[in-house]
């Protein structure tokens, strides 16, 4: 037997104002029920204020307090230079030392570094350039095997006793380029033949003389060696030269 539920009529009404007594009037946005105990602030939107805040002005660092002290800015941090281990005024003056083959200055050189060694390369990689040649990867691999040369040899006649290390001779070598990447700018004004020989023979005589002394003053113990010594940088700076001969 199949249970019976009363449900009661739907009455519609007959005018046009269907649902009119259950709409509410319309409230403002953002804005919270007034019966609402806790009120909520509302925050205003200026455009006025957004456009001037986005407006390509100038920006202005605030600068940073590091503890109790000082303050610290952009005007106090180091050059890019400093920071990359790159000293210019050194640089300068180990220049201008090797460019007075009689007036050497081996303090300058103690601390070795790598930035001007690197700089007379490329300078010399640039003239062979400008001269038809391309030399980049020959004159690196040559510095390196030099330097491996002249290390070995230095320590070999030294024995114990021996205090130059690699790093240091890799410099020395590559500040002594000086007068070989001088020749090869000369070079590109002069034909060749025996004016450009002569003068090759005077660089090459000019880097071994100031490449000779330099070790033998900062190694401390290679005077009495001081002949063999200038036999291999003799080599090392007439095998660069030939590169700008031929």
């Amino acid at each position: 037997m199949a249970k019976q539920f009363n449900v009661p009529p739907v009455v519609f009404p007959s005018d046009g104002n269907v649902g009119a007594q259950h709409r509410r009037p319309p409230t403002a946005p953002f804005q919270p029920p007034k019966s609402s105990n806790r009120s909520i602030p509302f925050m205003s939107f200026d455009v006025t204020s957004v456009a001037a805040s986005t407006s390509f002005s100038t920006p202005h660092f605030a600068s940073t307090t590091i503890g109790s002290g000082g303050s610290t800015g952009f005007e106090d941090e180091p050059p890019l230079l400093e920071e990359l281990g790159i000293n210019t005024k050194q640089i300068y003056q180990k220049t201008l030392s090797i460019l007075n083959p009689f007036k050497i200055k081996s303090d300058l050189h103690e601390d070795g570094d790598l930035s001007g060694p690197f700089i007379f390369l490329m300078s010399f990689g640039l003239f062979q350039l400008l001269a038809g040649k391309i030399h980049f990867g020959i004159i690196l691999g040559w510095v390196v095997v030099a330097s491996l040369f002249l290390y070995v040899v230095f320590n070999m006649l030294e024995g114990r006793n021996g205090n130059l290390d690699l790093y240091r001779c890799v410099s020395l070598i590559g500040y002594c380029m000086l007068p070989i990447v001088i020749l090869s700018a000369i070079s590109l004004f002069l034909p060749g033949g025996l004016v450009i020989k002569v003068l090759t023979g005077v660089f090459v005589v000019w880097a071994t003389r100031v490449c000779t002394r330099l070790l033998v003053e900062l190694a401390s113990c290679g005077d009495e060696h001081r002949g063999l010594i200038a036999y291999a940088c003799f080599l090392i700076y007439m095998l660069f030269s030939l590169l700008v001969i031929f």
